[in-house]
């Protein structure tokens, strides 16, 4: 199951406003009524009824904004209130600001409307080009998580996927160079390359050739690019009782094994985008499979994570114990939380991907 970020926006940053905002209006006119109502003497509070409609203005559109402002210049003109004694009010004043606040709640209203369809276009359009894995392709369990550094995406300059093939399942996890919005075309041209050559290339290595010509290519188009990305590859055999793992600039892989995690020693490779000749190829590990053996890959977000001392996460060490009797799913959410009790401020894109290859006992 892969999931990526969603709507981290804060009310102010254009999420809907939350009910105390919204019943905040309503909440000022029932106070002024009963305050003028039960007071024997008059009250100078009409003032107050003035902020009704900017007030309106965050939460509601032209219509109900103008009703709110009828109502409070109802409530100014009825003697019951004891508001409409000259020098405590200025209705005219009032009626302006309600009018001007009907004008501005339109406006709102329609731009809302406008960056909501962009908003829902842009969504799908990060999603279509990052998305979510399923729970199970071929004989692997799978689950990824996601959360951007940049506020309002859903994609930065992670990127994973999971694909069967005629060879296995092959699964990739990367960073490119940078992060947000930026970096998503460079992340969408590694996975299409990366979805066409899990399908074309026998050899996990020529997966990673594929990937590092793709990224020199788009690189030479543009002057001073320096396009390059760290990414770790695997291989999964039909059967499900071997990985093969080549790791290119990327940290490699934690296998959880018999409650401990432990670092895969493959051979590292350079970043991905270098353009390095065929005398230096990528050369893959082989590492059999046991019965509830699961792989763990995560991104820089994850491993360079700081406290406020300025110690990076401990995944190493922390994993096992999260990811004891939790399943893929459960596993990743919990290294998340993990993380943000570690270093509350992520500054950096975090991907995650949990592997869980089934065990062949019950199959």
């Amino acid at each position: 199951m892969g999931r990526l970020e969603g709507d981290r926006r804060g009310w102010l940053r254009g999420a809907p406003p939350p009910r105390w905002v919204r019943a905040l209006p309503l909440l000022l006119i029932v106070g002024v009524c009963v305050a003028t109502l039960v007071s024997p003497d008059p009250l100078d509070i009409g003032f107050l009824l003035g902020a009704i409609p900017p007030l309106a203005v965050l939460s509601y559109g032209p219509v109900a904004t103008a009703v709110l402002g009828a109502a409070v210049v109802v409530m100014l003109s009825l003697p019951a209130f004891q508001l409409n004694h000259p020098g405590q009010t200025d209705v005219l004043t009032v009626c302006f600001v309600a009018l001007l606040s009907v004008f501005v709640a339109f406006v709102r209203r329609r731009r809302d409307v406008q960056l909501d369809t962009e908003r829902t276009i842009a969504e799908a359009a990060q999603r279509a080009v990052v998305p979510p894995v399923p729970e199970r392709v071929g004989p692997v369990s799978c689950a990824g998580l996601y959360r951007a550094a940049e506020r309002g995406t859903l994609v930065g300059g992670d990127f994973f996927d999971v694909r069967e093939s005629s060879h296995g399942v092959r699964a990739v996890l990367g960073d490119v160079r940078g992060h947000g919005l930026a970096a998503i075309a460079t992340v969408a041209s590694l996975l299409g390359a990366f979805r066409e050559a899990v399908l074309d290339q026998p050899a996990l290595e020529e997966v990673a050739a594929r990937l590092d010509r793709r990224l020199a290519v788009d690189s030479a188009r543009v002057p001073h690019a320096e396009l390059f990305a760290t990414a770790v590859l695997l291989e999964f055999t039909p059967g499900a009782d071997r990985v093969r793992i080549v790791v290119c600039g990327h940290p490699p892989p934690l296998l959880l094994r018999d409650g401990t995690a432990t670092e895969v020693a493959a051979v590292p490779w350079t970043p991905l985008g270098l353009g390095l000749p065929e005398s230096a190829p990528p050369t893959g590990l082989d590492v059999p499979l046991r019965p509830g053996d699961r792989l763990f890959l995560a991104s820089d977000g994850v491993w360079e994570a700081r406290d406020a001392d300025g110690a990076f996460y401990p995944l190493v060490r922390r994993l096992p114990a999260l990811a004891a009797d939790a399943g893929p799913a459960a596993t990743a959410d919990r290294v998340w939380a993990d993380v943000l009790r570690h270093s509350p401020a992520v500054r950096d894109d975090v991907t995650m991907l949990v592997l869980a290859p089934a065990d062949r006992r019950r199959r």
